[in-house]
């Protein structure tokens, strides 16, 4: 029983990428800063498997054995948001960016948005989440005017009290955001921001959701479903590929609860495709530059590591990686144009393999294609044969 289980750690980029410059992010390097500014740092489970030994990491422990394959990847795509990062590694490279408002979103858009949901809106500028409801959540309150925003990504954010408008009600007034948000002004996401509290004391709530653009053609998760295979996706990986090529979905609360998830279904009897997102680096510690947090979730992360390579059934493969970076450390608080690592492991997994510098992320959709033989069209280069002693009969 074939099965591949791919996690992104959101956002653990492992230094800049040559084109760094071009999206003022030289100089970015997650991971190394991290480890860098917390004292005593070390994440021995990624270290065992050959997280120190991959080019360009000299500050972890390289391990002697090396208990998995390991190496790291550039993004090919023009971008480096979420979206971008994930469909990259589900084998669409983009040739031209998801488009950006930092001046805040045109007039006539606005006007237009507020005439489908039928009241005004308040904000319509670039802001940090947690900064724009404290600004002007009061004023929301009184007025019950939903708050607009975005960031340095191709998002259309809408944050309201849930009890001022009802949860499903936000989800409605975002559907209608992302019906209206198509062509020139196709934003990658449409993202629901709930929150709840009192005033100067306001909290974003975990009924985030994502509404994104369904991707342009076929990714491995269509390739894998048409071909009879399951693809469970556990996280927001349903909500970036807007459902296109999912059999079974989870959301989650946290990262603890994304790998609590992972496990259960490891533990399952499925063949196909295990793909997650844990989401608390990126959106909790990256964009937060919460250094100390960081470094915490990714040493709880590794502290479970274990947990989930127990769960691997015989022909199973693991492959962990990243989107992008957020390199807490900068005075940016935006994502960081950065490689991302890529371990790879399983009782088939080649022991000690470099990888070296992959050319794109696509290289782990056409890897998982050729695992399921499936013939596809997808961008990238499999690295199926330098991973596996062997393949195993469907």
């Amino acid at each position: 029983m074939k099965r591949v289980i791919v996690i992104v750690l959101d956002s653990v980029g492992i230094g800049e990428l040559p084109d760094s410059y071009k999206y003022g992010d030289e100089g970015s390097n997650t991971l190394k800063h991290i480890a860098e500014l917390t004292e005593g740092f070390s994440l021995p489970n990624l270290e065992r498997l050959g997280l120190g030994c991959i080019d360009g990491v000299t500050y972890l422990t390289k391990a002697d054995n090396p208990q998995g394959a390991f190496g790291k990847m550039a993004e090919k795509s023009v971008g480096k948001d979420t979206t971008t990062g994930h469909w990259e590694i589900s084998g669409i490279i983009l040739t031209k960016p998801f488009p950006l408002y930092p001046n805040g979103f045109p007039k006539e858009l606005i006007d237009e948005f507020e005439k489908r949901i039928g009241t005004k809106t308040l904000g319509n500028k670039p802001a940090s989440g947690t900064v724009i409801i404290h600004e002007l959540g009061d004023e929301h309150v009184k007025t019950g005017f939903p708050i607009v925003y975005t960031s340095a990504d191709s998002v259309f954010q809408i944050a309201a009290h849930e009890q001022v408008i009802p949860i499903e009600k936000q989800y409605e007034i975002c559907r209608i955001a992302r019906e209206l948000l198509q062509g020139e002004h196709g934003v990658a996401r449409v993202i629901a921001r709930p929150f709840t509290g009192e005033s100067g004391n306001f909290v974003r709530t975990n009924r985030r959701k994502d509404f994104s653009l369904t991707p342009p053609r076929k990714t491995i998760l269509n390739y894998l479903e048409e071909n009879g295979f399951e693809v469970r996706t556990i996280g927001k990986i349903e909500d970036i590929f807007n459902g296109s090529g999912v059999t079974k979905a989870v959301h989650t609360k946290g990262n603890a609860d994304g790998i609590d998830k992972t496990i259960n279904w490891m533990k399952e009897d499925f063949e196909g495709l295990l793909f997650v997102n844990l989401v608390d680096f990126d959106m909790l510690f990256g964009h937060r530059n919460n250094v100390e947090g960081y470094a915490k979730a990714l040493s709880e992360f590794d502290g479970r590591l274990p947990e989930i390579i127990d769960c691997l059934k015989r022909d199973d493969i693991l492959i962990i990686t990243a989107d992008h970076g957020c390199d807490p450390s900068t005075e940016s608080t935006d994502h960081s144009r950065e490689y991302v690592p890529v371990l790879v492991t399983g009782s088939i997994v080649n022991k000690g393999k470099n990888l070296h510098i992959r050319d794109s992320f696509s290289d782990i959709a056409k890897t998982i294609g050729e695992y399921f033989e499936i013939e596809n069209d997808l961008c990238g280069e499999s690295f199926l044969n330098e991973i596996i002693t062997h393949k195993p009969e469907r």
